[in-house]
């Protein structure tokens, strides 16, 4: 695919729905939660009571992961209304069409990526 048809209209439409999509799942992944955690349970038995407590830690730090995600979802969604979607911020090439329907979120190409993960390996963060 040539450069200038990188990131078209239809390819931009396509994953602005595919994100806003993904964001919409995410917040009601997140209300559904907060109704969960809204229901009290009183269960006499203490290992009961820590089987829920822990369900709902588990549950807790499902919802953090998507809290970050849903982050990167709305910055992902403005770079597609900035006209910066699909780029690598490091280098500014193509990011490419396979990466971003594996990860929509993707903001490094593939070898970019690669680099800042060995550099972190050797290095730490």
């Amino acid at each position: 695919m040539d450069d200038k048809d990188y990131m078209n209209e239809a390819q931009l439409a396509f994953f602005k729905a595919r994100l806003e999509h993904l964001r919409k799942d995410l917040q009601k992944n997140a209300d559904e939660t907060t109704e969960h955690l809204r229901e009290t349970v009183l269960v006499p038995d203490p290992a009961d009571r820590a089987t829920i407590e822990e369900e709902h830690a588990l549950e807790l730090r499902t919802r953090d992961r998507e809290r970050k995600l849903l982050k990167k979802v709305e910055q992902s969604i403005a770079a597609i209304d900035a006209g910066d979607y699909g780029w690598c911020e490091e280098t500014g090439e193509p990011i490419g069409i396979p990466r971003l329907l594996a990860r929509p979120t993707a903001t490094l190409s593939l070898e970019a990526q690669q680099r800042r993960e060995l550099k972190q390996k050797l290095y730490g963060d």
